[in-house]
């Protein structure tokens, strides 16, 4: 796939430099304050996932071009939690190639990290309570609450099936990105 720079905003061009990963540019970053997001300065319109940002990072990943596809779709930067990053530096690989490319597409600009407060903790019981038939993993549940504490109904997951369950409230559904699962590569 060719990619053309002008199709770069200058976050896109750091977070493309840093990742070493095959993701294209996008449309321009909108800036408005997030009290709950770490960074303070700007707030996301969409959220992102473990299984996303491993597939942008491997390009080997069945689903690498669906979310390149995607993220090139979505204004950056992406709301994710701690709990995401923990996931994602726990499956990653054992390399360190593998390892600094994380952390570089962790701190391309990206990515914001939005905190949740020890008093939110009882909003993410609640929700791992209600899909406990799934089950909704911890990470998962810090995700669906961001999503109703920062007004987001997007996210950029390979998880289709869950977050095709999951309820925004207990009603509103996420929009789910890339739009469907690849096809098998041969």
């Amino acid at each position: 796939m060719t990619r053309r720079s002008e199709n770069f905003t200058p976050l896109r061009r750091v977070a493309w430099a840093y990742s070493q990963a095959s993701i294209p540019g996008a449309p321009k970053q909108h800036a408005k304050q997030s009290a709950g997001a770490s960074s303070g300065a700007m707030t996301a319109n969409a959220l992102i996932d473990t299984g996303a940002i491993l597939a942008l990072l491997d390009r080997t990943d069945r689903w690498h071009d669906s979310c390149v596809d995607a993220f090139h779709q979505l204004r950056l930067p992406l709301l994710t939690s701690e709990a995401v990053l923990t996931e994602l530096f726990h499956l990653v690989g054992d390399t360190r190639r593998e390892v600094e490319s994380a952390w570089k597409f962790a701190r391309s600009g990206a990515l914001i990290v939005a905190t949740i407060e020890d008093e939110e903790m009882t909003h993410l019981q609640a929700l791992m309570s209600r899909y406990w038939d799934r089950p909704m993993d911890f990470a998962d549940a810090t995700l669906v609450y961001l999503a109703r504490r920062e007004s987001l109904s997007v996210i950029l997951t390979v998880d289709h099936a869950d977050f095709a369950t999951y309820r925004i409230e207990g009603k509103r559904q996420f929009r789910v990105v890339p739009g469907k699962e690849p096809a098998n590569r041969s």
